[in-house]
């Protein structure tokens, strides 16, 4: 797609504002309504998903130029956690703002409106296979001593992706090591890249650098192939996201679950029992490609018609993406089940969480934006009088680390302590 094929749906948009609060029916209190960081950061409408269809109109005019600091600012702060998308699906189902600024943020790079935060990461990516500006040799430091296979030269049932901040982040590695032995533990033929495994491209994608994802992307469903792979395991929301929505766009037919979708089904099939009691009182946090962004790529190849003014028809009928189906329910029934362990729920939850602040390039780029944005949700946590804060993605706790003031614990770490 291009930025033209968005010109109807910038015409559409009503400036409602429903982009910047969650669904009326779903807020508990003023202090926590909001949905857009950006816009709540910010506080101009540029930084709304309006805005950016306004802004998008003005450049697809040639009325701007992508050449302009406050324009590359207002592309590049957006998070792409896809918050707008759901809040304007409650009352409009002919509008893809989420897509639209990704587009928005493909065209900025097209037109080389490029960041040297995100140059640098793309380089390291070309040069070493990482987002991390590490060395390729010791991706796979953190599986030694496991008594894991290693792909491609053997072969597994199940492939387990680290990812890339995982895999370098010497503070999170353990939770890494700790996934990969639960589920060898459990009789899961395992097996990891190691050195070899490569990032997922989710992140450069959601800066806007398309055609380096669709090469990453290629790359690794080719060497998938080549492995037998059938089933990935993915210990990070960004992964995740990529290889369950972006990679089938792309021919990838791999089944590809979560860490905490796995361990759950291995929960109820009584393949894991909990032995130990974790007194603690925790609240989750939805991460955005886990969550809104986790639903499954269904493929659509119809047409819109015009039926009267704004009016418009699908057929077929397209899918509609509200974030309604993510993966919500088995990181929460996996906190049930372990003992001592009390969840409580913070206001913003599910498809209307708020977003941990270090996707679509902004903690590179933006950090002190990003910090702000996870201190938002730290904030919200305590609110709930619990203890931790629990999420199921790295980045998301890198960054709520970094903000600090609250424990930080990734749910695997609550599991391994029960067991």
């Amino acid at each position: 797609m291009a930025l033209e094929d968005f010109a109807a749906e910038m015409d559409r948009c009503s400036s409602c504002s429903y982009c910047k609060w969650i669904p009326f029916d779903q807020i508990k209190s003023w202090r926590f309504a909001k949905n857009c960081p950006s816009i709540a950061y910010y506080n101009f409408n540029s930084y709304s998903a309006r805005g950016r269809y306004l802004v998008a109109r003005s450049l697809h005019n040639e009325q701007s130029d992508y050449n302009n600091d406050t324009v590359r600012r207002v592309v590049y702060t957006c998070l792409t956690c896809g918050s707008c998308d759901v809040s304007c699906k409650v009352c409009r189902y002919n509008l893809e703002p989420l897509e639209m600024v990704r587009e928005l943020k493909f065209s900025s790079v097209e037109d080389g409106q490029r960041l040297d935060e995100h140059l640098a990461i793309i380089e390291s990516l070309r040069r070493e296979g990482n987002t991390m500006g590490a060395a390729r040799n010791g991706r796979g430091a953190w599986a030694d001593g496991l008594n894991v296979k290693h792909l491609p030269a053997e072969k597994a049932e199940v492939l387990f992706h680290a990812g890339c901040r995982i895999s370098y982040d010497l503070e999170l590695q353990k939770n890494a090591r700790a996934a990969a032995k639960i589920l060898l533990d459990a009789g899961v033929d395992l097996g990891i890249m190691g050195d070899h495994e490569m990032c997922c491209g989710g992140r450069i994608y959601n800066m806007g650098y398309r055609e380096e994802f669709d090469r990453l992307a290629q790359a690794n469903i080719t060497t998938w192939a080549k492995a037998g792979v059938k089933t990935v395991v993915a210990s990070c929301s960004d992964g995740y996201h990529a290889f369950k929505r972006l990679y089938p766009k792309l021919g990838s037919e791999v089944e590809v679950l979560h860490t905490v979708e796995y361990l759950d089904r291995l929960i109820k099939a009584g393949k894991l029992k909990f032995r130990n009691e974790v007194p603690l009182t925790v609240t989750y946090h939805d991460p955005c490609h886990l969550g809104r962004q986790g639903e499954p790529f269904i493929p659509w190849d119809g047409v819109e018609k015009k039926i009267k003014s704004q009016i418009v028809a699908y057929e077929p009928k397209k899918p509609r993406y509200n974030g309604a189906w993510g993966i919500y329910d088995p990181p929460r029934d996996i906190l049930k089940s372990i003992p001592g362990v009390e969840l409580v729920e913070m206001e913003r939850i599910r498809e209307y969480s708020w977003c941990c602040g270090a996707g679509g390039g902004v903690r590179e780029a933006y950090p002190e934006f990003s910090n702000w944005t996870a201190n938002e949700r730290i904030t919200e946590a305590k609110a709930t009088g619990a203890e931790a804060l629990v999420t199921a993605c790295p980045w998301c706790e890198r960054n709520f680390l970094d903000a600090g003031g609250m424990k930080i614990l990734d749910i695997i770490e609550l599991v391994q302590q029960a067991l």
